[in-house]
């Protein structure tokens, strides 16, 4: 009868698990295949499973758009917006789960939860009084607001997790609040940072919104250029979804390359001391 039961929970949570792969890949795969179709095959009902692929759209994509310095732009923002959060977020979490206080955290993450067009106006009107539009700077600065409260609830668990004597001794030794965060709190949530930087990084990359009304033509991001292939009348599906399997790659070979230290500092995220 125990046997009997394990194997239903293990049905079942393999069916679950299949379902929720399904859910997240499928669109994946769509996208991926669309991109290697004919703009015949691409917008066909019902969809066609078997096709032959090409590689048009990515020429057309290559051709019609200067993928590079659009690409070298989304880096510079997403690298410096990541930067400018961990550089901001990880001491201010340290401070907030040393102290035991909530209400930063709490701040941070209303912030975050509020849509971005409530930023928009007072922010173009500001920056646009300075000059500042069309800025590498201001980019940084917008997309971090996004990468903050990121880093912050991320890093929270791993200082929870840090044994307080430890931190205690190290003042005892005469090591400042800066000295032991670097030396004593650095080290062992590491994972943690790893994690913050990965999940900071994929989300200012992909975010669409503040890059569309504060970059113009010098500064202007790659997930907002790919848009240009979206018309009033008509829409190059096929170089669309080439823009966006290409969009995807840089993020999708980061959580890869670091997929061990990402699966520790998730895992340390979630077990408190």
């Amino acid at each position: 009868m125990v046997g009997e039961r394990g194997r239903l929970a293990a049905i079942g949570t393999g069916a679950q698990l299949t379902l929720a792969a399904l859910v997240v890949l499928l669109p994946i795969a769509w996208m991926v295949t669309g991109s290697f179709k004919d703009s015949t095959a691409v917008t066909a009902y019902p969809p066609q499973l078997l096709f032959r692929p090409t590689l048009a759209n990515y020429v057309t994509l290559l051709q019609t758009m200067a993928f590079a310095r659009y690409a070298l732009n989304s880096l510079v923002v997403a690298l410096g917006a990541t930067a400018l959060g961990l550089a901001l977020g990880v001491p201010a979490a340290f401070a907030v789960s040393w102290n035991r206080m909530e209400w930063p955290a709490v701040l941070m993450l209303a912030a975050r939860m509020a849509p971005g067009a409530l930023f928009l106006l007072p922010w173009f009107v500001m920056f646009s009084a300075a000059g500042a539009i069309d800025t590498y700077w201001v980019l940084i600065a917008t997309h971090a607001v996004i990468a903050l409260p990121l880093v912050v609830w991320v890093m929270l668990p791993a200082f929870d997790a840090l044994p307080r004597a430890l931190v205690e001794a190290a003042q005892i030794d005469g090591c400042s609040e800066l000295a032991v965060l670097l030396r004593v709190a650095l080290p062992i949530a590491a994972p943690g940072v790893v994690v913050a930087a990965i999940l900071a990084f994929v989300f200012t990359w992909n975010y669409f919104l503040f890059a569309l009304v504060l970059s113009g033509f010098r500064t202007k991001t790659l997930i907002v250029a790919s848009f240009n292939f979206v018309g009033e009348g008509v829409t190059d599906w096929g170089a669309l979804m080439a823009a966006a399997t290409l969009i995807a790659l840089p993020p999708l070979v980061l959580a890869l390359a670091v997929q061990k230290r990402l699966a520790a500092g998730l895992a340390a995220g979630a077990v408190k001391g």
